[in-house]
């Protein structure tokens, strides 16, 4: 079997659905299945990651020729918004779109149960839930890291952390409020910022963040990250899952999540806290009980535990399946 697994704009996209692609690819070694990252008719399956209009001409030929077509959904108009400058204005026309184009698939793969209720109202094709999983080997070795990230950016702990792209949509408002009402604890986020590509609203928010609020930008080993950060808290109002979450599991890190329906696998007070409610109040409350070290030793172990189901070894044989399944 000869799989194209093609990532429309590989050059350009960062973030989760670079990642995604990253694992799928790594998972496909681990099954011996040949493939190739270009776009090409010359194969049994054409496996498309962002559907973009070379892919779509492709997907369309490819069914054509009785090739079956595999797309992963990690595009959704509802988690299109707040993101980049101009994102809430593509939204609503980007929803039509997606549901034209995620129909041109023979199978669909959605990175959570919750994207796959999203899904499930643009269009009728079959989806499987297959999660964009945790590479573990990506944060071997991080706890040596920690003085030398803490020193940097000047943390003491416990220092709240997150990590990915610097976007309202993950939850800025809440995260910077957070730190102006916890001045005794360090804030620190990981990730691009990217300010030319952010709206007014995004950037004013990052510049008047108070002093115990970091935003590091890009660093160049995400290690780093979990080694420095002690609460790893995601205040995010839509998600398709979350590697940067499964991580910080992987970790054994504490996580602070929204309570939205994309978490609801998770387990309030056993794996993570929930933040429940309006506000950031909720938030503040599950902060202070965190202060607590054998509150977050035990979420944290049992973190860990929870994102064993997630490794990219879990997670290889569902690949496999579904190839084998829309394979003639």
């Amino acid at each position: 079997m000869k799989i194209s697994h093609y990532f429309e704009l590989e050059d350009h996209v960062t973030g989760g659905i670079s990642e995604s692609v990253a694992h799928q690819r790594a998972m496909l070694d681990q099954l011996g299945l040949q493939y190739t990252t270009e776009p090409t008719l010359a194969a049994d399956v054409f496996h498309c990651n962002l559907m973009g209009p070379r892919s779509v001409w492709y997907a369309r030929r490819a069914r054509s020729k009785g090739i079956p077509v595999v797309a992963n959904t990690h595009v959704t108009a509802e988690d299109f918004g707040d993101s980049f400058r101009f994102t809430n204005a593509l939204a609503k026309p980007l929803k039509p779109y997606l549901r034209w184009a995620y129909g041109l698939a023979d199978a669909l793969v959605c990175p959570s149960e919750y994207n796959r209720e999203l899904i499930e109202g643009y269009t009728d094709t079959p989806t499987t839930v297959i999660s964009n999983g945790v590479d573990r080997g990506k944060l071997e070795g991080f706890e040596s890291l920690e003085s030398e990230y803490r020193d940097r950016y000047d943390l003491e702990s416990p220092t709240v952390f997150l990590v990915g792209h610097v976007i309202k949509r993950k939850g800025l408002e809440t995260f910077v409020e957070l730190a102006r009402r916890l001045p005794d604890m360090d804030f620190a986020w990981f990730g691009p910022l990217d300010l030319s590509l952010k709206g007014r609203e995004t950037t004013q928010l990052i510049e008047n963040a108070p002093d115990n609020c970091t935003f590091t930008g890009f660093i160049d080993d995400i290690r780093g990250a979990y080694a420095a950060g002690d609460i790893f808290c995601f205040p995010t109002h839509e998600e398709n899952e979350g590697i940067a979450l499964l991580e910080a599991m992987a970790a054994g890190k504490p996580v602070l999540v929204r309570d939205i329906e994309t978490f609801s696998w998770l387990e309030d007070g056993e794996d993570c806290l929930k933040a429940s409610g309006e506000g950031v109040a909720p938030f503040v409350d599950a902060l202070e009980r965190l202060r607590d070290p054998a509150l977050r030793d035990r979420l944290g172990s049992n973190a860990a535990d929870r994102s064993e189901a997630f490794s990219l070894e879990a997670v290889a044989n569902q690949y496999q399946s579904l190839y084998t399944a829309v394979t003639p």
